[in-house]
């Protein structure tokens, strides 16, 4: 789950968790959560009728925590170590699928995972904890690898400004923990006024989806789901930015046979079978009462489509409007 800054004390509170289960219902047979975190969303189908939740994560650390009560559901929870972009490896004819995109409560909550702008830690940003850590990237990446990973994945205007201080600081020694890198952005950009977000928070979230590959790792998703899915089986995304928004829209627009353009000079084009139909044209975001409950789902949005009896087809990932870069940063 994404979001806002948290501390340890809070309880995860599954965002959008009661108009999900709403917009699903009634919720029976076998569903996938993607991305099982603390496993709110499992609970909650579990709780609603689920027959079945195959619980999937990159992280050790999410069955790890939930050791001390997944037992209570016997064998109606199957926890899966791996990522969602090959669920329909783990599992086939599913009810359902749910993805809760972005990092979760309980990884901003530890200050050794680095994911976390307003706690020292290890510059490290890696849901698996494998593989090449945010200092990697950070510290070895060319200037203009860097500015573009904050511009197009964190979305933050201020990315070659930043970019350059990063490798100018890097010259006189490695940048190696999250402060230290708080330190170097907030030495680019002006004092927030009361109500904006931190100064780091756009290009923290641009080095944790780089390192993570999280846009690729959704784009495979969402045609993993595809795959996975019976007829009639849902598919419902929680996002938290616009960009992820924005592609899971357009995936379910173009698998939902509307009409569209490969290009603004492109004839119109029509799928004839469409793989999913949708529940509903707009996204559903948090009510006042959540608001209150749970601010880390301001940003929340919710949409949920049908799949239909058409054959899993293939789609470009710029059709559905996925970031991509050269080089090593993907």
């Amino acid at each position: 789950m994404a979001g806002a800054q948290s501390s340890s004390d809070k309880p995860h509170i599954p965002v959008l968790l009661r108009p999900l289960l709403a917009a699903v219902a009634p919720v029976s047979g076998i569903w996938l959560d993607g991305t099982f975190g603390a496993g709110g969303y499992t609970r909650g189908l579990l709780e609603a009728g689920a027959e079945k939740v195959i619980g999937v994560d990159r992280d050790p650390l999410a069955f790890e925590m939930a050791a001390d009560w997944a037992s209570e559901y016997g064998d109606r929870l199957v926890m899966q170590r791996g990522v969602f972009s090959r669920m329909d490896d783990y599992a086939q004819n599913l009810d359902g699928v749910v993805l809760d995109l972005g990092v979760s409560s309980m990884q901003l909550d530890q200050a050794e995972r680095g994911f976390s702008f307003m706690k020292d830690g290890p510059l490290d940003m890696r849901m698996s904890q494998e593989g090449e850590s945010a200092a990697d990237l950070v510290n070895t990446a060319t200037e203009t690898q860097l500015a573009d990973i904050l511009f197009h994945f964190g979305e933050e205007r201020a990315s070659r400004r930043i970019a350059k201080a990063i490798v100018k600081a890097r010259a006189d020694e490695p940048i190696t923990t999250t402060l230290r890198l708080v330190e170097i952005i907030e030495s680019c950009l002006p004092r927030p006024k009361p109500g904006q977000s931190h100064p780091a928070t756009r290009s923290f979230q641009g080095l944790r989806i780089a390192v993570n590959a999280e846009y690729e790792e959704l784009f495979q998703g969402l045609m993993a789901a595809e795959r996975a899915l019976k007829p009639g089986g849902q598919l419902a995304v929680v996002t938290f930015h616009s960009i992820e928004d924005r592609m899971v829209k357009r995936f379910f627009q173009s698998r939902a046979g509307k009409t569209g353009r490969a290009n603004r000079y492109a004839p119109e084009m029509a799928q004839e079978q469409p793989q999913f139909t949708l529940k509903s044209r707009k996204a559903v975001g948090p009510d006042e009462p959540e608001l209150q409950e749970n601010p880390r789902a301001r940003s929340a949005k919710l949409r949920v489509a049908v799949r239909t009896d058409a054959p899993a087809g293939e789609i470009e990932a710029r059709a559905i409007g996925m970031p991509e870069l050269g080089g090593r940063a993907r």
